[in-house]
């Protein structure tokens, strides 16, 4: 048999095996992908990254208070005196821990970075362009100082726990991450959290700067009735401390 015959017939043994290899790689990728893409492509857009993030928290909370109620359910069973005494703390508890809605008048402020044709315009340091977590921190301890019963952030209900970070052009608050403007709102006497808020020293020079047509950073603030303020539906880290004997 001559070399030419021996290759012809070697390649076509070959060929439908390379062929039979490669359909069952395309059934194997088939199955374990159910439809989707093995490798999609990779997501470039930070508010849908964002977005993706967000709705996979809460799916996650979702399922976290899902078992949290499984538990109580099952704590709910127990009848005795020791069992109902704890019940009834947590109950008291739920209130002053954020873990019940609120409802009334007060106040929210809004905050946002300058617009954009400022920004590309303006001389100024871009840091006093765009909003910060220290200013975030500012009108919510300011909201606090002066008696709110309840506070929010972009409707986040803001507990002991809660964190305020900056996250590149967005602002992390319980977990999730939210674009400018970033929305703050308190619950109790609206006369006494305004005035609170206008006496902050490192708010007037916010509100001063939001005054500069150069900075014109994003500043406003109104009273309303009816405002809501959703309880907190985060994870809840149980940690205590122990004097030392």
């Amino acid at each position: 048999m001559t070399t030419t015959h021996r290759q012809r017939r070697t390649w076509a043994v070959v060929t439908p095996v390379v062929f039979l290899l490669a359909g069952g790689l395309f059934a194997v990728s088939a199955a374990n992908s159910e439809g989707t893409d093995l490798r999609p492509g990779r997501t470039t857009d930070l508010a849908g990254l964002v977005q993706v993030e967000n709705r996979h928290l809460r799916d996650l909370r979702a399922e976290s208070r899902s078992l949290t109620k499984q538990v109580e359910a099952l704590s709910a069973t127990k009848d005795d005196l020791g069992s109902h005494r704890v019940r009834d703390a947590v109950r008291r508890l739920k209130g002053p821990a954020g873990l019940k809605k609120v409802t009334g008048e007060g106040v929210t402020v809004t905050l946002s970075d300058a617009p954009r044709e400022v920004r590309d315009s303006s001389d100024q340091d871009i840091n006093t362009l765009v909003v910060h977590q220290q200013d975030i921190q500012a009108v919510v301890n300011a909201m606090w100082a002066a008696g709110a019963e309840a506070v929010t952030i972009e409707g986040q209900r803001v507990v002991t726990t809660t964190g305020i970070q900056c996250a590149g052009s967005t602002v992390q608050v319980n977990g999730l991450y939210f674009p400018q403007p970033y929305e703050i709102t308190a619950i109790g006497d609206v006369d006494a959290i305004e005035q609170r808020i206008t006496d902050d020293g490192y708010l007037q020079v916010y509100r001063a700067q939001a005054a500069e047509p150069d900075i014109a950073i994003g500043w406003d603030m109104h009273s309303g009735y009816g405002l809501v303020a959703p309880p907190y539906t985060g994870p809840i880290r149980a940690e205590y401390a122990k004097p030392v004997s």
